[in-house]
């Protein structure tokens, strides 16, 4: 699959770069800035965009507005957004606009190249993948919601769900059978009281619910 990095820093562009293509990835491009990653995907449509949350010229949220362009003109082009720090809204806003193929992570894990793959692929293959701060975050400031009806065991399933984990993925977490899982599922869902639907979309719907988004 090619590629595309935007990502202001040289030293971790580089490092970026070395990653994906150790996992198999081909880079089409490698820009530091919004404005050459929009041309850099409209050129080479890839089937996966690695953005930085900040770059030039503002350093504010320049990648996210690109990220939801890139989601919205080129569909096909999964999103992985990279951030150096806990700014949740920006998963909510990517995930709001999109529900397949989206993923927010901190800056960090690219030091565990393991998981940091496993991450981007998951997002390549059309999952989600949020980065475990991310929902550790959430988890502490939603309080007041229709969440405080789960149990901890199920908050801690639709946490993992919000990570973009699967089934067993869920059930190797927790050291759990995958059946057991599927019922904690089952019960979020009904908890939540999420409209009838195939069973990947009320999970997104479920997730969306956790980071307090609205689908459109």
């Amino acid at each position: 699959m090619r590629a595309v990095i935007a990502e202001d820093s040289l030293l971790l562009r580089v490092g970026l770069v070395k990653v994906l293509e150790m996992a198999g990835f081909e880079i089409a491009a490698e820009v530091g800035d919004a404005e050459a990653l929009l041309a850099a995907v409209e050129e080479h449509r890839p089937g996966l965009a690695l953005v930085d949350v900040r770059m030039p010229p503002g350093f504010t949220d320049e990648g996210v507005r690109a990220a939801l362009v890139i989601r919205k003109q080129w569909p096909q082009t999964a999103v992985v957004l990279l951030s150096q720090y806990v700014e949740e809204r920006y998963a909510a806003d990517l995930l709001t606009a999109d529900t397949s193929g989206v993923g927010y992570l901190l800056k960090q894990r690219v030091a565990d190249v393991e998981e940091f793959v496993a991450s981007v692929r998951r997002v390549a293959a059309g999952g989600t993948a949020l980065d475990p701060q991310v929902v550790a975050q959430l988890l502490v400031r939603r309080r007041s919601d229709p969440l405080d009806r789960l149990t901890p065991r199920e908050r801690e399933v639709l946490a993992l769900m919000a990570e973009g984990r699967s089934n067993t993925g869920i059930a190797e977490a927790l050291v759990v059978s995958d059946s057991a899982v599927a019922k904690h599922i089952n019960n979020i869902l009904a908890k939540l009281d999420l409209p009838a639907a195939d069973a990947d979309h009320r999970r997104v719907l479920a997730v969306l619910r956790f980071l307090g988004a609205s689908p459109t």
